[in-house]
């Protein structure tokens, strides 16, 4: 798989973070059946991998993706537990050369012109553009369309359901990564239902 393909699946990856196990299926399941199927679920929580590998069994329907992958040691543990890409807050060469050496499609962190022209020499075409609000947002994914004119973006960080349409309407940006998706609140309370409705109305914010 190509990464570029994700954005195939929907508008919006939603960046999850999960605190508790028992919440890893029924999140993913709601986020599914409200037509989102392209998950990144973040190493950021000590229940993170054990999450990963119990969507991507339980959940057959879902892309199952690891965020915030930071090392080598971090690709192969996502790999392990059944995950089909990987996403970087930022970008190094020996995370890049990994992911091709073992076959883990990449979905590279890049905030600056040297960022991008790093990734771009090692293959990777299709960059997430993060922290996105805090990076430049819109005016500087517009400004990296001059010289950069055969590279795509997914922007994450700081993006919200009423922002989300106006980074999508760029011709350089694919899809959008957002966290509103899953909020915590909604998750504490088991409150799948809404889950489901964020999901559905993430579905619709592509004009």
């Amino acid at each position: 798989m190509n990464t570029i393909e994700l954005a195939n699946y929907g508008p919006v990856i939603p960046v999850i973070v999960i605190q508790r196990l028992e919440d890893a299926v029924p999140l993913a399941q709601a986020l599914v059946e409200g037509g989102v199927r392209v998950l990144e679920v973040t190493l950021r929580t000590p229940v993170a991998l054990k999450s990963m590998e119990a969507i991507a069994k339980a959940v057959p329907e879902a892309i199952v993706g690891a965020g915030t992958v930071r090392s080598v040691a971090d690709l192969q543990a996502v790999r392990d537990a059944g995950c089909q890409f990987a996403v970087s807050p930022g970008y190094t060469s020996e995370i890049g050369r990994a992911c091709l050496e073992i076959g883990l499609p990449l979905l590279p962190g890049v905030a600056t012109g040297s960022e991008v022209m790093t990734a771009h020499a090692d293959g990777y075409h299709f960059l997430k553009f993060f922290p996105a609000t805090a990076a430049g947002g819109i005016p500087m994914l517009k400004a990296l369309a001059g010289p950069f004119p055969d590279i795509a973006f997914c922007p994450t960080g700081g993006i919200t359901p009423e922002t989300a349409p106006q980074f999508l309407a760029l011709p350089n940006v694919k899809v959008c990564g957002g966290s509103w998706l899953t909020p915590q609140d909604a998750v504490d309370r088991k409150d799948w239902a809404r889950i489901r409705e964020l999901a559905r109305a993430a579905g619709r914010l592509r004009a």
